[in-house]
């Protein structure tokens, strides 16, 4: 009952207050005179030392963690601007020969390819010039006619492995990736 009792008394005085600025503002004033700089009470000597000696303690201590501030401020710029690239993947001996193996037989399946491609285009074109000789003399050579769908038959089969060959690359390329993923799942 006397903290309600003590609350009632301080809200009353702080609506008293409010009202007297109220009234004051409506009213004019002088100006006021200047306010004196409030008295410090009297200290001892002793304690007027402890009290410097613990402000310089307390400035000393927030100057080192502005330094320290600085400091941390700095490597985080340095870091941010200069991110080093990730680690490179180390391999063994062993891992290097197999996927050089494994690159060198792709290769020589791809030079094999290439070289059934040009010995194909090869005889499309020969067979081409052929047919237009027969056309211009219009002469119709069945045996002309059946080499040349030959010929086409030839160049689609080697076109159908070269992209199988691209494709068996493609599929060992990405098993790894996948068994990793698995791997992880």
């Amino acid at each position: 009952m006397q903290t309600i009792a003590e609350l009632e008394r301080r809200i009353s005085a702080a609506l008293q207050r409010i009202g007297d600025g109220i009234e004051s503002l409506a009213a004019p004033q002088p100006a006021p005179p200047p306010a004196a700089p409030p008295a410090e009470p009297p200290k001892d000597e002793a304690a007027a030392l402890a009290d410097s000696a613990a402000i310089a303690r307390l400035q000393s201590e927030l100057e080192a963690e502005r330094r320290q501030t600085d400091v941390l401020r700095a490597q985080l710029s340095a870091a941010r601007s200069s991110q080093p690239a990730p680690p490179a993947p180390v391999i063994s001996d062993a891992e290097a020969a197999a996927r050089i193996e494994k690159m060198t037989k792709q290769l020589d399946v791809q030079g094999l390819e290439l070289h059934r491609m040009r010995k194909t285009v090869v005889q499309l074109r020969e067979n081409l010039r052929g047919m237009r000789r027969a056309q211009t003399a219009n002469l119709a050579d069945p045996d002309q006619i059946n080499r040349a769908m030959a010929a086409e038959l030839e160049a689609m089969r080697v076109t159908r492995l070269s992209e199988v060959a691209e494709l068996d690359e493609i599929m060992a390329e990405l098993d790894p990736l996948i068994g990793g993923v698995r791997e992880d799942a």
